[in-house]
């Protein structure tokens, strides 16, 4: 009975063990992620989150860029891509020992987005409001006909 114990005992000793370890392992990783230097952080560029969507008539992209004016954004297509570059800055510097969070981002942003089919280019727009970017990209009728005059001599 006595060697159970001292196994039963032995496992628990070693879960205590294991939590007390990944809780220090945690700790410094959590550390050297706020550690980490201001000149690596500018450096860096975010991807943009967006949801994209389609009606029948278009295809629709949006994303939440609160903090960021029109002239901060560069929106970029072509019939079957599209990219938006831009960066959202803070208006006050903060020391990185005075955060006691820092879940936002501040700094550049890209992101590209191949599109499923062909879309009008001249007929697309952007707006920004309320802090979110929508870019709306009409689609390309392929069965719309036309009617060819014929020129003669």
């Amino acid at each position: 009975m006595s060697d159970n114990r001292d196994f039963l005992e032995s496992l628990a000793n070693k879960s205590n063990h294991d939590k007390e370890y990944e809780v220090e392992l945690a700790r410094a990783s959590s550390s050297s992620i706020q550690k980490k230097s201001t000149l690596d952080i500018e450096d860096e560029e975010a991807q943009l989150t967006v949801d994209v969507y389609q009606t029948v008539e278009s295809i629709i992209i949006e994303s939440a860029i609160a903090g960021v004016s029109p002239d901060e954004l560069d929106v970029s297509i072509n019939m079957d891509n599209v990219i938006i570059r831009g960066s959202r800055e803070r208006k006050e510097k903060i020391k990185g020992d005075d955060y006691l969070y820092q879940e936002c981002y501040w700094g550049k942003f890209a992101r590209s987005i191949d599109l499923p089919e062909d879309i009008d280019v001249d007929s697309s727009e952007a707006s920004i409001k309320n802090g979110v970017l929508t870019i709306t990209l009409p689609k390309l009728r392929k069965s719309k006909q036309r009617k060819l005059k014929v020129k003669g001599d």
